[in-house]
């Protein structure tokens, strides 16, 4: 026994023996060795000294042949068990004779039941250490540890390896507890939870009304502690428990809610109406919602108080109603519809219609021959009536602005005023003015009656006219107006510009011809203008209110006629010329202060109407009026001024003829005529922009001619053109005035003007050029060619809109942005953009799919936004492409996917890597030992198989390519599919 632990010792250590001295010596110090080693182990385990004879020495002092160290043939694993449950670390040991065992944790000896009957810890016959239970507190871990088990008889011992046995953890309380959610149906929910600490590490589920969540439902995922449900439904409404497990047991967290909402869907939308005034009118909406939505009424984005408007449900509806509108009720009404989960809102717009009426109706008037008459028609309605007259028994009907035919000397202004030029006997008879909206039409009927012509009777004087005045807020306003004639003169009154009486019960017209105004306001404030009309003409005083409040009022003047100065003296004429006559008049009685200066009027019979100062600021009591008219009868009058204001006129001088020395009529001097007209000076003044058609052009005039027949006035365009445009002219053919309007112009346009005077072909010399830009308008037209694409992928949310600007002539101004406007049938999923005047195209971007939208743009002027453009449908979505007009094609990644040479690149390329593995496995294979006829013929298959797909590759790319050129497009996947099957 001994020579055979020796000889196997021998063997292990491998060592070159190269005496055998030193053999014998190596054999003998281990075999007393392992012979002390066996008597140390017999007396440690032997009770007595019998047994330790008998065990030791079973054939006296011999060793047995067959006996053998121990060896370790099932050793311990690692055990993680629960507290106070049993457990059992298993250990099996070989050896003859058969070796005791012994545990050891973390180095010292383990106490068993063989050591202390009362220990918890058995030591099974087998060699396993059995536990009846697992103790382990918090401060005491006795059974806690890494053990080995060691196995021993007299020729040795084994020690197993090393196993741990740890003590199973579930704490009580959650790291995080799941909390209550809402979410909308089809919205994601996700409840949280992190489960207690516990070792080994706890896993995870849910429960929903104490039944486990089934995660077959493709829709429920679990990561972690994280609880996501995609596209909820209503029935995932519940009580969520999150439950944590490991092997000491099972954990349950707070309860979490779940509520699943439906947000607000519209069953009934309000429509748009169109009613008159004094109708009733109903809006009506209906929602469906969980939890049931709460709904209000808006108008134009402001909640609307009860009183005014009846808010009630009529049952499943909505209801709102007005019993009886009006024009102020106009406007965009908003039933908007709110839960928890969501808003939605539909709008529809309130037109009311208001039948015509009459604020100044037109009435009957004697009017001399060769005079102007003017009937005034004003109307309100809503929309604006349209007005146009008709002269009975006549079939042609005249419209504001028409344009003049030949020399007609008939025009309607926008106003609806009907004027007559130089008037006629034939023009006598009665005039129709009628106003037409969608609500209704009204007429009203003047008469027209011709006197003979009479030269010596002036247009009406007006004695006393309004003036300047600041006056406080909420007052009673007097604007006087005293005038005389013959005939006895009708007085009017216009505020700036616009005829203003009957638009509004405050303003009022007295006896004399005043104007009073009652409770002012601070909107009154504004230009005044008295008209004094007969059938003589017409005479006009203006004058400007200004309504402040009383504590920004420091002091305000109203004008006592008692203390302006009285009328001077009949004035007389000491001279006459060509263009000139000078007069000379006396002073009237002083009231008040000193006079200051003196005014003076004159109306000449050919050359207008009306009554027109010819001077002002004078400071004495002789005057020379110049650039008259030569051969032209003059009527003047003087007027006095003091710090109080304008007197009552003189009475009116003897008329007056200027010299006849036309040169037309005694022949002129062509060199003459050219010489004076060259040395005319034409200045002209900033021009006035009335209108976006219309400037006004004012000048005046140095070293003045004889010649003077009249001025052209000419203007081009210099905007909106690669060059200036060709000279338009308009003549002026009165040479004593100084101002004209051009009309008819574009909008938003810059216009070059200049003045030439002129005598019938002779020209004199231009003034300063000067630019004027007409207001601008929004535009007339949409963008043209607006073109729709979708972006990227199919699925893709992303559009790119395009367009050319509207055209040049109906853009009526510079264009500064442009609006897109991409709608859905829902406000929710409208998405707009506005980008710079200089972009033509924009990637839009947000938008959802499978829902239809109506693309639209406009262009914008600092006006506004003009016409927007024709509506370009368009459903982003997996099976829609590109809907676009007037554009094919799409420059995205998957066209490059399509063709015909990536495809068959990608294919030699899965060739190539087929080839590089069936190479690789040739080579693995022919490695093997004892397997060189299986390589070879694996080498044959692999040879024929790569044959086999190459053919198949070589004749199916030959079919995509056919089939490519035939049907379009084939994906890549299917080849792959393809090439998989065959490999």
């Amino acid at each position: 026994m001994a020579y055979s632990a020796v000889n196997k010792n021998l063997t292990l250590i491998n060592f070159p023996f190269k005496n055998k001295i030193y053999l014998i010596h190596f054999i003998l110090s281990i075999t007393f060795t392992n012979l002390f080693r066996s008597i140390v182990y017999c007396l440690k385990s032997s009770e007595n000294m019998m047994s330790f004879l008998f065990s030791c020495f079973p054939l006296g002092s011999r060793l047995r042949q067959e006996d053998f160290p121990p060896r370790i043939v099932e050793h311990p694993s690692d055990l993680i068990v629960s507290k106070g449950e049993p457990a059992t670390l298993n250990c099996k040991a070989e050896g003859r004779p058969t070796p005791t065992v012994e545990w050891y944790k973390d180095g010292e000896r383990v106490e068993t039941d063989r050591d202390n009957p009362r220990s918890h810890r058995m030591l099974l016959p087998s060699g396993s250490l059995f536990f009846l239970r697992i103790v382990h507190g918090r401060r005491s871990k006795p059974d806690d540890g890494s053990y080995v088990c060691v196995a021993r008889n007299y020729l040795g011992e084994a020690i197993s390896r090393n196993a741990s046995l740890e003590v199973a953890l579930l704490r009580d309380d959650f790291r995080q507890n799941p909390q209550d959610a809402v979410v909308a149906v089809g919205e994601t929910a996700s409840l949280e939870c992190q489960p207690p600490r516990g070792h080994p590490e706890p896993t995870t589920f849910w429960r929903k009304d104490k039944t486990r969540l089934d995660l077959k439902d493709d829709r429920i995922t679990v990561r972690g502690g994280k609880l996501t449900i995609s596209n909820s439904k209503k029935s995932d409404t519940g009580i969520y428990v999150c439950v944590a497990a490991n092997m000491v047991g099972e954990r349950e967290s707070e309860k979490a809610q779940l509520s699943v909402f439906e947000r607000p869907v519209f069953v009934q939308r309000p429509v748009n109406q169109v009613v008159l005034v004094d109708e009733s009118v109903e809006f009506r909406c209906q929602v469906h919602g969980d939890p049931p939505p709460t709904l209000r009424w808006k108008r134009e984005d402001v909640d609307i108080p009860r009183g005014r408007y009846d808010i009630r449900y009529d049952k499943e509806d909505f209801l709102l109603r007005i019993k009886k509108a009006s024009i102020s009720d106009q406007g965009t009404f908003t039933c908007l519809a709110e839960n928890r989960v969501g808003k939605v809102e539909a709008s529809a717009y309130l037109t009311i219609r208001e039948a015509p009426q009459f604020v100044v109706r037109p009435r009957d008037q004697i009017v001399a021959q060769g005079r102007t008459a003017t009937f005034p028609c004003e109307t309100r309605g809503k929309p604006q009536p349209t007005v146009f007259w008709q002269r009975e028994g006549s079939q042609d009907l005249l419209f504001p602005n028409q344009p003049a035919q030949g020399d007609s000397r008939v025009s309607v202004s926008m106003n609806g005023e009907l004027t007559i030029s130089s008037v006629q006997r034939s023009d006598a008879g009665y005039y129709i003015c009628q106003a037409l909206t969608v609500a209704g039409s009204i007429m009203a009927k003047a008469q027209l009656e011709v006197a003979d012509a009479l030269k010596d009777r002036p247009p009406p004087i007006i004695r006393q006219g309004p003036s300047n005045q600041t006056q406080a807020l909420g007052g009673v306003t007097v604007l006087r107006c005293q005038a005389s004639g013959e005939p006895e003169p009708m007085v009017s009154w216009r505020k700036n510009g616009a005829s203003l009486l009957g638009k509004d019960p405050r303003f009022s017209l007295l006896d004399h011809g005043s104007l009073q105004i009652e409770s002012t306001k601070l909107s009154d404030s504004g230009l005044y203008t008295c008209v004094a009309t007969s059938s003589s003409g017409e005479t006009s005083w203006s004058a400007f209110l200004d309504v402040r409040d009383s504590t920004d009022l420091v002091d305000f003047m109203s004008h006592n006629a008692t203390v302006l100065p009285g009328p001077p003296s009949k004035p007389e004429v000491t001279d006459v010329t060509k263009s000139s006559i000078s007069l000379s008049w006396e002073p009237g009685p002083e009231a008040g202060s000193p006079v200051s200066s003196y005014v003076i009027e004159a109306f000449g019979q050919s050359v207008s109407n009306s009554w027109q100062t010819v001077a002002d600021h004078v400071k004495t009591t002789d005057y020379t009026v110049k650039d008259l008219r030569p051969n032209t009868v003059y009527l003047f009058i003087i007027r006095a001024v003091n710090a109080q204001g304008l007197g009552d006129p003189s009475p009116m001088s003897e008329p007056v003829r200027t010299q006849d020395i036309s040169p037309t009529a005694q022949g002129v001097d062509h060199r003459r005529v050219q010489k004076e007209l060259g040395e005319v000076v034409v200045s002209m003044h900033n021009p006035v922009v009335l209108s976006s058609t219309s400037v006004q052009v004012t000048w005046t005039v140095e070293n003045p001619s004889q010649f003077i027949q009249g001025y052209r006035v000419l203007y081009r365009q210099t905007s909106g053109l690669p060059s200036p445009g060709p000279w338009q002219i308009q003549d002026l053919k009165v040479a004593s005035e100084r101002d004209i309007t051009l009309s008819g112009l574009k909008k938003g346009i810059v216009y070059e003007i200049k003045v030439r005077p002129y005598f019938n072909e002779f020209q004199g010399a231009d003034s300063e050029s000067m630019t004027a830009r007409t207001m601008e308008e929004a535009p007339s037209a949409p963008p043209q060619q607006v073109t729709v694409l979708t972006v990227g992928s199919h699925n893709s949310t992303s559009i790119s809109v395009s367009w050319d600007p509207p055209p040049s002539d109906q853009q009526n101004g510079i264009i500064q942005e442009y609006k897109i406007w991409c709608l859905a049938n829902e406000t929710r999923f409208h998405v707009n953009k506005s980008v710079d005047a200089t972009i033509r195209s924009v990637v839009v971007g947000g938008l959802q799919t499978g829902v239809q939208y109506r693309v639209e743009v406009a262009a914008g002027t600092s006006a506004g936004v003009g016409v927007k453009s024709k509506p370009q449908l368009i459903i982003l979505g997996a099976e829609l492409r590109d809907v676009m007009t007037g554009s094919e094609g799409n420059n995205s990644i998957s066209d490059v996917v399509k063709q015909p040479a990536f495809i068959a690149g990608l294919g030699g390329a899965c060739w190539i890597v087929l080839m590089g593995f069936s190479a690789w496995l040739y080579w693995r294979r022919k490695k093997r030992k004892g397997l060189s006829n299986y390589a070879g013929k694996k080498s044959i298959y692999m040879v024929l198989h790569q044959h086999r797909i190459s053919n198949w590759l070589k004749h199916r790319t030959k079919e995509i390519y056919s089939a490519q050129m035939e049907i379009g497009p084939i994906y890549f996947n299917s080849l792959c599919t393809d090439v998989h099957q065959l490999c």
